[in-house]
């Protein structure tokens, strides 16, 4: 039996948008999204590839379709559910409102509908803090009134940057970078280029383009521009700017550019701006030089190499 996990809205963003050559919700055992609001509810909207779980004489229904016991992800939200334990439920009525209305402890929707299902996943079950309303309210894209998914549908579907501070910073590829949707759906307005590529936008506007040239290769040098790349993203943090930082493929160069960042920002070791980014985006892949390199990075910002970088994962 496993347990239940509050799961942030940013994190489901993030598996929603995990990809390897293809997204990789085109795996069938890869995430099982369910929602446990009314079926008006989920007629009306609900998040990309999600399963209504129905009810019957009060008990929920696991889809049949899921063999949860071979998934990776098992995600439960219903409207607003913010925690694991009992909450005040108001019951009452108009009249009884007036009257001081009449109120009950219980459990949220999705709480006692993955409780049920801890019974049956190898994983924690994870409950969408703030259920539909909060996640829709953040990542409006991502509502949709579809019911099915065909596999080509799927393998088409193109996934977003991966959020590494929620709302401020993300982190893509050379193409997501070029979408003038994803601009305007995630309100980018500053980018950090990691690449050979000349990007469409912020051209000559070094104000909003900070463009590093360098190649994806191991004679790569990132290290002459990384005071100059955190104190661009400091800058447009203060100005309330939401900074996109991508490279052709988004997993070595700009990787290796957001973990420089997190080590300056937070002040920590390279091994826990790994683990932190590794958990936001699975298949980061940095490069041995450019590891290195963030090895003698780790010295500038804490004053000692703490992390042995001659081991896995690095």
């Amino acid at each position: 039996m496993t347990g239940l996990i509050l799961c942030e809205p940013t994190e489901l963003y993030n598996i929603l948008n995990q990809v390897t050559k293809l997204s990789r919700l085109t795996e069938p055992n890869y995430l099982c999204l369910l929602d446990v609001r009314s079926k008006r509810e989920y007629d009306e909207s609900h998040v990309i590839t999600a399963l209504l779980v129905k009810k019957r004489a009060g008990e929920y229904l696991v889809p049949e379709s899921v063999d949860l016991e071979c998934v990776e992800y098992c995600v439960v939200y219903d409207n607003s559910t913010i925690s694991l334990e009992l909450t005040l439920k108001d019951d009452s009525s108009d009249d009884d409102s007036a009257a001081g209305g009449k109120h009950r402890t219980a459990l949220g929707a999705a709480v006692e509908c993955g409780r049920i299902l801890t019974c049956l996943t190898r994983h924690p079950v994870l409950i969408l803090r703030g259920g539909y309303e909060r996640f829709s309210a953040m990542y409006h894209f991502f509502r949709t009134q579809k019911t099915i998914w065909m596999p080509q549908e799927l393998d088409a579907f193109q996934p977003y940057p991966i959020e590494i501070m929620p709302g401020r910073i993300y982190l893509g590829n050379f193409k997501q970078a070029c979408d003038p949707k994803i601009q305007k759906d995630l309100k980018i307005n500053a980018h950090v280029n990691i690449s050979m590529e000349t990007g469409p936008f912020f051209v000559g506007d070094a104000d909003k383009l900070l463009h590093i040239q360098i190649k994806d290769s191991l004679e790569a040098n990132i290290t002459p521009f990384l005071r100059h790349l955190c104190h661009f993203i400091d800058i447009h943090l203060e100005l309330n700017s939401v900074i996109l930082v991508f490279s052709t493929l988004g997993i070595s160069r700009s990787c290796a550019a957001i973990l420089a960042y997190l080590m300056h920002r937070n002040g920590q070791t390279l091994k826990r701006s790994w683990a932190y980014l590794k958990k936001c985006k699975n298949n980061m892949r940095p490069n041995r030089a450019l590891v290195a390199q963030l090895s003698e990075w780790e010295k500038v910002v804490i004053g000692d190499i703490v992390t042995d970088i001659q081991n896995p994962p690095y």
